[in-house]
């Protein structure tokens, strides 16, 4: 009788795990007596977490436009050399410009080429004549090469019946090419060359151009490049 005193304490014990089991098995939960934590849903394969703040792009800088250069407004200049020997007169057209150098007696010469966005030109014409010249403002200052001589001299914006004028035609078979400077106080300087003969030139009607050469009444245009 005295060995039962152990037995009943084993069979306690089995009692009371078969009563825990069963609570466990009752509830379903899958929470361990020792408060072990469920696991947290795992995220599937392949699944980007969304970002807190989705990110803007950064405004591209706006271009600043170019500045766009200016040419020189078409225009007439007219004026003398700085010995007063003889006279310069230009007209600019779309970038270009035309000029003539003439002393009223024999020397001459025509000049071309183009004038930059500042103003500056730099012309050249038969014999080795160049003008180098600058537009400031309303005159033309510079320097002009003809025949082994150098002249400074400036012009100033010529307004019409002022400015440049030619004609070129044929009279009695003989080639005319004149050149006419109408100074800005009327005053005329011009040489016509008839077949490569120069000689002062007849005035012409500022006007209307008219001109009588060799005995037969022409008319000078305005020049242009």
């Amino acid at each position: 009788m005295k060995r039962s005193g152990p037995l009943y304490t084993l069979l306690a014990g089995l009692l009371l795990a078969l009563v825990m089991l069963s609570l466990n098995a009752t509830t379903g939960s899958g929470v361990s007596s020792y408060g072990d934590t469920p696991a947290a849903p795992s995220t599937p394969p392949g699944t980007a977490k969304p970002s807190a703040t989705a990110s803007t792009p950064a405004p591209s800088p706006t271009p600043t436009p170019s500045k766009t250069a200016t040419p020189p407004p078409d225009a007439s200049y007219a004026g003398r050399t700085k010995d007063d020997r003889a006279s310069v007169a230009i007209s600019l057209k779309d970038g270009k410009a035309i000029a003539y150098v003439c002393d009223g007696r024999a020397q001459e010469a025509w000049l071309k080429g183009d004038v930059k966005d500042d103003g500056t030109m730099k012309l050249s014409g038969s014999g080795g004549a160049k003008l180098e010249g600058t537009l400031r403002g309303n005159k033309v200052d510079g320097t002009v090469d003809l025949r082994k001589q150098n002249w400074q001299f400036t012009a100033a914006k010529a307004v019409k019946p002022s400015g440049l004028y030619r004609a070129t035609t044929e009279v009695r078979g003989a080639k005319i090419d004149g050149g006419w400077i109408v100074l800005q106080n009327g005053r005329q300087v011009g040489i016509v060359d008839t077949d490569g003969k120069p000689a002062g030139a007849p005035p012409i009607d500022p006007q209307t151009g008219a001109v009588t050469v060799n005995g037969t009444e022409i008319t000078a245009a305005p020049a242009v490049p």
